[in-house]
């Protein structure tokens, strides 16, 4: 098939080209996002491959449907960005990654609450400056805290089992609970129950309707004061005003974020000599118990290669008229 990529850089080039050797597509690699306005470069191509911060709403399918394509390849499991009703109506079949990595996003929460609870990225800004002096760096053991995990899917799960090993007690929320989870020794419990129990909250599920803005200012006021926020899932699934307020008052400790609600406009570029246009993201940077990483968990070796080959596993498959079992999101 003819693929137009979107919203490319140079290591997607790199496994995906390592990738097709297999599988043989045509492949326009382009670096624009896909937005409305740039939708008609997918004239002439059979499918488009995007990524989370492409915009897939009616407006830009309706447009890729009328230029012929058929299928939109999403290289990411998350796909809250997609119009499904659009897509469906138009006649375009998704596909996704439902689980890439999940390791990668697991170790790098972990990593999240480790730089947070033992200061590092304010330790390592120091000893460049030459100062090598101990006081605010006092951290906190993870043996025996209280980390909440909300949702067990694959991600979840994973951090789970790490924090376990930690010696953490791990309380969870989902709405379909794991049994492997359980047998860990981990607690099921309501949400409520969880943010009032956790000296740790970490953010490991989609985003829905019913999930958008899960953690606002109701959900900080149940939190034990000066717990930890991590949100390595989707941005909107924290409300970042109330969260800044609550970091204002003391009310929440640290926060750790690799996805922000309004990251389109920053994340996955150089934006280095630019004055940042949004306030509450500025703002956020300024706490020095905030961590921010740019939708970096993903970023592995292990995980661009597992996205490459799916993605091109799954347009094949679809190319040759098979079933795609949990790939596929459209149509039925």
């Amino acid at each position: 098939m003819k693929i137009a990529f979107f919203n490319t850089k140079q290591y997607d080039r790199r496994f995906f080209d390592t990738a097709n050797a297999e599988h043989g597509h045509s492949i326009s690699y382009l670096e624009p996002r896909l937005t409305a306005e740039t939708a008609r470069l997918a004239q002439g191509h059979d499918a488009v491959c995007a990524f989370v911060n492409d915009s897939l709403d009616r407006q830009v399918l309706a447009s890729l449907a009328a230029d012929g394509v058929t299928l939109v390849a999403l290289r990411s499991a998350g796909f809250n960005h997609v119009d499904v009703g659009a897509a469906r109506e138009f006649g375009l079949a998704v596909v996704r990654v439902p689980a890439y990595s999940p390791h990668s996003v697991a170790e790098h929460t972990v990593g999240l609450i480790l730089a947070l609870d033992r200061r590092i990225h304010r330790a390592h800004a120091r000893v460049r400056e030459g100062n090598f002096a101990l006081d605010g760096l006092l951290g906190r053991e993870l043996r025996s805290r209280t980390a909440g995990v909300v949702g067990t899917g694959r991600i979840g799960a994973a951090v789970a089992r790490i924090l376990r090993g930690f010696g953490c007690r791990i309380l969870a929320y989902d709405v379909h609970p794991d049994p492997e989870i359980e047998a860990l020794g981990a607690s099921y419990v309501p949400l409520d129950v969880l943010l009032a129990g956790s000296d740790i909250v970490t953010l490991h599920c989609p985003l829905t309707p019913e999930t958008h803005h899960l953690i606002d200012a109701r959900a900080i006021s149940l939190m034990r004061t000066g717990a930890m926020l991590i949100n390595t899932s989707r941005g909107a699934l924290i409300d970042t005003p109330a969260v800044v307020e609550a970091l204002k008052s003391g009310d929440l400790g640290s926060l750790g974020l690799d996805v922000y609600e309004e990251e389109a406009d920053l994340f996955f570029e150089d934006l280095s000599d630019r004055v940042i246009q949004d306030d509450v993201f500025s703002r956020l940077l300024t706490f020095p118990n905030v961590i921010v990483t740019g939708h970096q968990a993903f970023f592995t070796e292990e995980a661009l290669r597992a996205i490459a080959e799916t993605t091109l596993a799954n347009v094949s498959a679809f190319a040759r008229g098979e079933s795609l079992d949990e790939a596929v999101l459209l149509p039925d």
